[in-house]
This record gives C-alpha cells, sequence and structure tokens, in this order.
C-alpha cells in the first residue's frame, strides 16, 4: 500500500513518497537510508549555481541574494504520482497563515531536485500556490526553480540536504526541512518538518534578516526566545527574559517616579502666595 511517510533519520525529519507499511513499523526503510539533512549552518550559499525559472529564463541563485531580503529556500518535486507535493501544500499554507508576503519582507525559493523536471512544471505549480495564497504581491517573491544535476548537487550538497531516487517506486525518498538564509547567502536556519507554525517561520527571517526585517517587537520576541534543537522550534530563553522583565520594572519605576515628583512639584509651587506689583 502506497503512503507517505515521516521518519526521523538523526532526529530530523524525512519524507518517501512510497513505503511498505509493515517495514516502516519495523524502522527505517532501506530506502531511506543516507536522506537526511546535515545542518550547515554559517555556509554561504553558492552564487554562481544555475537554474531555469517558471518563464524558462536562465538565473543564478545570487540575483535572489540582491534583493537584499532575507530567503527562504524549499525542496520539492513536482513530478510525483502520489503524495510528495504536500511538501509544498504545508508551505503554502504556513504562508498564508502570516501576515507577511513573498516579495515585501522575504523571497522564497521552492527549487526541484528532479533533474529532469521543466519550467513548465514550475509554472504549474506556481500558479497553483499564487492562487491559493491570493496576494499579488506574493507574485515578484516567490520563485520556482528547476535545474539540472549538477547545478541541484552543487546546492544541495552545500546545504547537506541528501536525497535519492528509489527505483522500486520510482519516486524519490527526501527530507521535509525549510533553510533560511540571509541577504548575502549566509545560512542560519533549518526547520524540519511539514507543520510549521506560522510564529516560528517569522522568527526564523526576522534572525536571517538580523533584525532588519520586522517591528521592534520582533526584535524583543527575537531576544526572548532562542531555537531549541531539540523541539525543532523557538522557545523562551529564561535569562533573556529576566533581563526583559528587569528593564522593564525598571522602566516603569522610572516612570513612577517622574510622576510622583511632578505631582509634588505642583503641589509644592501651588502653595506659595504669588504677588504682583501694581
Amino acid at each position: 500500500m502506497a503512503l507517505m511517510l515521516l521518519l526521523a533519520v538523526f532526529g530530523q525529519f524525512s519524507v518517501m513518497a512510497q513505503a511498505d507499511t509493515e517495514q516502516g513499523q519495523k524502522g527505517i526503510h532501506p530506502s531511506l537510508s543516507g536522506v537526511g539533512v546535515e545542518e550547515k549552518l554559517g555556509t554561504m550559499l553558492p552564487r554562481d549555481v544555475v537554474f531555469m525559472d517558471s518563464d524558462g529564463r536562465q538565473v543564478t541563485l545570487g540575483q535572489y541574494m540582491d534583493q537584499g531580503r532575507p530567503l527562504l529556500l524549499n525542496f520539492i518535486y513536482h513530478n510525483c504520482p502520489m503524495l510528495c507535493s504536500i511538501t509544498l501544500e504545508a508551505l503554502g499554507q504556513t504562508l498564508s497563515e502570516m501576515d507577511w508576503t513573498p516579495g515585501e519582507q522575504f523571497e522564497v525559493l521552492s527549487i526541484s531536485f528532479g533533474a529532469r523536471e521543466t519550467p513548465e512544471m514550475a509554472a504549474r505549480a506556481r500558479e497553483r500556490m499564487l492562487t491559493k495564497l491570493n496576494r499579488e504581491e506574493a507574485s515578484e517573491g516567490w520563485h520556482f526553480l528547476v535545474g539540472d544535476s549538477l547545478n541541484v548537487h552543487l546546492l544541495t550538497d552545500a546545504l547537506g540536504y541528501s536525497f535519492k531516487w528509489v527505483a522500486s517506486t520510482q519516486e524519490y525518498a527526501h527530507p521535509a526541512v525549510l533553510v533560511f538564509a540571509g541577504e548575502d547567502g549566509k545560512v542560519t536556519r533549518y526547520l524540519h518538518g511539514l507543520d510549521l507554525p506560522a510564529n516560528d517561520v517569522r522568527k526564523a527571517l526576522v534572525e536571517a534578516s538580523e533584525g532588519k526585517v520586522g517591528s521592534v517587537m520582533d526584535q524583543v520576541l527575537m531576544y526572548c526566545y532562542q531555537y531549541d534543537p531539540g523541539s525543532n522550534s523557538y522557545v523562551l530563553h529564561a535569562t533573556n527574559l529576566m533581563k526583559v522583565g528587569g528593564m522593564l520594572t525598571l522602566m516603569l519605576l522610572g516612570v513612577g517616579l517622574f510622576v510622583f515628583w511632578r505631582r509634588e512639584r505642583d503641589r509644592q509651587s501651588g502653595g506659595v502666595p504669588h504677588f504682583t506689583s501694581g
């Protein structure tokens, strides 16, 4: 029976399009051997890798780094006979829950690792997802790319993203992960899995932009929250939270003392008689 497997590979999530249920329950399916993500935080995205966009134009990854916005990358493949497109649908759902829009605060690169896939396939996926997202501005910021095997592997190897073709099922086994990078291409965060909270994606984008994207409240939240690999999420950082609480307490005390001082001054000045000559 065909199904989508979500398995932990060295603590990280992997996705496979088809697998046998009984084998999957006994342990990692043999087809998933060598599939996963080796996080390479701090590495630089290769600027010169070449892809084709959904309009059939040749582009380089560096072109998207020159937009002055953080990057969100996810890996997909379009020619999937079963449920692999769930990774793309899940990203679309997360983006729909955010009040930020691709092309305004950040750029999204949905990159196919299927070396034989075409710009036409990318165009159909792009149209479908943009229609669902229903935000006009996103058409300038959500990019669908395809490439040959050499360039795909130059990028995936740089990011530690491992996938493989499974001949028995005629499908790819691949991890489900979002990769975040700054406008300079420096990789800052990996978020694993399918159902990712919009708030975590927002925090990862603020982190990738080094505070250039987001409100003052976003900066405060990033100070109070810290990414926890164990939970694959951002959690409260107790020490920083206490520091912020202490600062707020001092500010409130200062405001209170200032108000008290003003009232006392006004009371005293009001009790002193004023004399005029005439």
